[in-house]
């Protein structure tokens, strides 16, 4: 079924309300190409192999977590943005991008996926824009290094893990992506361990000093799930043909 690219973008803004966010980029359409669309792909990042890929699959638009612009980037279309833009261009295929509201949709977004492929149940907010989730570890899961090899086997790569104090895991924190500088929030909030996507040095220092484990999963890992769920759900409502292609990322 062939629709507008603004009934997409409309429909699109309708779910996520991209209005309610303060965020680091632009929201909705970042490319504009064909006026009809038929075959969506999916990936996280509006990378050139991603890119590649969706002209490979004959896709009319692609839509990702990570798009191509940010605040505070060089302006200049030059290097890797050419590329990419060129691509885009030549192929007239519609680049739509959805950051923070694709992080915090209730049921579609990447915390409420991360979630659901961990078996963690949410019960609540923290942070900023209350981006961040807490609630309870899976059941049977009651200490760090247990629910480390739990995600590790889950997500198909290793999650680093700072330990704390070993405490026995009630209230788990997470928010998905680059999210480490969030750790003092998870543990005023009452976390006994806090999962994302990355680390910094800070963090082991927290961890040490608190007792809260620290576990960093892999920004690309904690966030596959979410624009998936997200393209399923356009396929099913909209009538779109969509594929996901995931590029491996070890970030």
């Amino acid at each position: 079924m062939d629709i507008h690219r603004e009934t997409l973008g409309a429909h699109l803004d309708r779910l996520l309300e991209p209005s309610r966010f303060a965020d680091y980029g632009p929201n909705g359409l970042q490319v504009e190409g064909r006026a009809t669309v038929r075959r969506l792909v999916t990936g996280v990042t509006a990378s050139l192999a991603l890119i590649d890929a969706a002209v490979d699959a004959g896709a009319d638009a692609i839509l990702v977590h990570h798009g191509l612009f940010w605040r505070g980037q060089d302006g200049r279309v030059t290097g890797w943005m050419k590329q990419r833009l060129a691509r885009l261009l030549a192929h007239d295929i519609n680049l739509f991008a959805y950051h923070l509201p694709l992080d915090a949709h209730p049921e579609l977004g990447n915390n409420a996926q991360l979630a659901a492929q961990l078996g963690l149940v949410g019960e609540g907010r923290f942070g900023d824009q209350s981006l961040g989730w807490l609630g309870r570890p899976p059941a049977g899961l009651s200490d760090a290094a247990a629910l480390a090899r739990h995600v590790g086997e889950r997500l198909g790569r290793p999650a680093l893990l700072l330990p704390g104090d070993g405490r026995p895991l009630q209230r788990i924190a997470w928010c998905t992506g680059g999210a480490q500088g969030w750790f003092e929030a998870a543990i005023a909030a009452g976390a006994d361990a806090y999962l994302t996507g990355e680390v910094s040095e800070p963090q082991a220092h927290h961890a040490r000093e608190t007792g809260v484990a620290f576990l960093a999963c892999g920004h690309h890992a904690t966030e596959r799930y979410g624009v998936q769920a997200l393209g399923a759900h356009l396929a099913q409502q909209l009538g779109l043909e969509h594929r996901h292609i995931d590029i491996d990322n070890p970030a």
